[in-house]
């Protein structure tokens, strides 16, 4: 379309030169005492087009004769930058291949080669608008080969000339340089075993860049490297939302963090503040049901506190047997034990627990719970059939030892001290 569209427009200029140079009769008369020279006011034009093209073809020529300096010492300065960026790119893959003597060495030419191409170039001359970033990154590029190399002084001093440059607030790149350093120095003082310090380099990053994966990953690990889990527990949160980690992973990590968390409280009133700041879907998770219902009875010995955190996992366990495994049977029975004797009798309870004993008459730990319960509501004969039941069975060994100490209870009190005897005995022998 275009060809045609220039063939059309060319046809044009033809027939309108055609038309007007073909039936011009103008002539032009150049007085010049004392001649008089007539001349075709066609040969005229053609004579000034000629003219026009030889003083445009010289003024050309003269033009790039004057230039050649300039382009001479523009090419020099294409050089130095070519070099330069030779020089960095070398530095890269000499980082990334473990050669650390030589990165630091290419980064460092590519270093000087930046300083005299400034110092060479004048006020004419156009500088590279991504020089800011290729210095940044040269220094970054030194300073992650001297942390390879343990040589610190050399580090810090990379990393505050990068600091130092970023204070030219003119430069566009300032704050994307900013970051790079501020995530570089943060992950190097965390290899230093320096919690506090990478902390520091975090928080001195800006809002958004604070959110972003790498940060959050770092911030993660930071929290935790100095016992900060419940912020590592909110940092954890956010990677699980953005999608960071599989789904069994961060169900691990959560869990793992929660009862970190828990761990902190030294008295009830925190680890009700702790529990407090768990998600529903952290408290609906059996290990850190448990942990928590342990930790406070070990702490305070609340048991109607730790009741309402055991009765959904219980009544789970009992409609949903499949999502429970033998190991958390086993602890929520020995949970459920040691709240039910700290509280009154509870006649719905017994029930309860009674029904479940029945519908799964193979679950050693129920066995071992209801004797228990049984007891507590002073059911002695039931009791210790219960409980002689379950104790060579049970496979863990605090219920284990606790239903033989409960045996020996009942047989003194019937006044049966061999039976009491022999049950201690067993009690001491797990």
């Amino acid at each position: 379309m275009r060809a045609a569209l220039w063939f059309v427009a060319l046809f044009g200029v033809a027939v309108a030169s055609a038309l007007l140079i073909g039936g011009n009769q103008s002539t032009v008369t150049v007085f010049w005492s004392p001649y008089r020279v007539d001349l075709s006011l066609n040969l005229v034009l053609l004579v000034l087009l000629v003219l026009f093209v030889m003083l445009h073809l010289a003024w050309r020529a003269m033009s790039a004769l004057f230039e050649l300096p300039h382009l001479a010492r523009r090419w020099r300065l294409q050089q130095k930058e070519r070099a330069m960026h030779a020089a960095l790119l070398d530095a890269l893959s000499e980082l990334w291949s473990g050669r650390y003597v030589r990165a630091t060495k290419s980064a460092e030419k590519a270093l000087a080669l930046e300083h005299l191409l400034a110092s060479v170039r004048t006020a004419d001359d156009v500088a590279p608008r991504h020089a800011h970033q290729l210095r940044a990154v040269s220094h970054l590029v030194a300073a992650e080969s001297a942390h390879a190399l343990r040589d610190r002084d050399a580090r810090v001093s990379h990393l505050q000339a990068v600091m130092d440059m970023n204070r030219d607030p003119s430069d566009e790149t300032v704050e994307e340089t900013r970051e790079a350093a501020y995530l570089a120095a943060a992950r190097w003082a965390m290899s230093d075993r320096d919690a506090p310090e990478a902390m520091r380099w975090l928080d001195g990053l800006r809002h958004g860049a604070a959110r972003r994966m790498l940060a959050l990953r770092m911030r993660l690990k930071v929290a935790r490297l100095n016992q900060q889990h419940a912020s590592a527990l909110d940092t954890a949160r956010l990677l699980a939302k953005h999608g960071a980690f599989s789904d069994a992973a961060g169900q691990s990590l959560l869990r793992e963090l929660a009862v970190a968390s828990l761990n902190e409280a030294h008295d009830s009133a925190q680890l009700q503040h702790a529990w407090d700041r768990l998600e529903p879907t952290e408290r609906n998770q059996p290990d850190v049901v448990l942990h928590a219902a342990q930790r406070m009875l070990k702490l305070s010995g609340e048991a109607a506190t730790v009741m309402p955190w055991l009765t959904p996992l219980w009544n789970r366990m009992v409609q949903q047997p499949d999502s429970c495994s033998p190991a958390v049977r086993e602890r929520v029975a020995q949970a459920l034990a040691r709240a039910l004797v700290l509280l009154p009798a509870d006649p719905d309870w017994l029930d309860s627990i009674e029904r479940a004993r029945q519908t799964y008459p193979r679950w050693v730990e129920l066995q071992y719970l209801a004797g228990m319960v049984c007891w507590h509501h002073a059911l002695w004969g039931k009791a210790q059939q219960m409980l002689e039941q379950a104790a060579p069975q049970l496979a863990h060994a605090d219920m284990q030892r606790q239903a033989w100490r409960t045996l020996a209870q009942l047989a003194e009190q019937k006044e049966d001290t061999v039976r009491a005897q022999l049950c201690w005995k067993r009690a001491a022998e797990v």
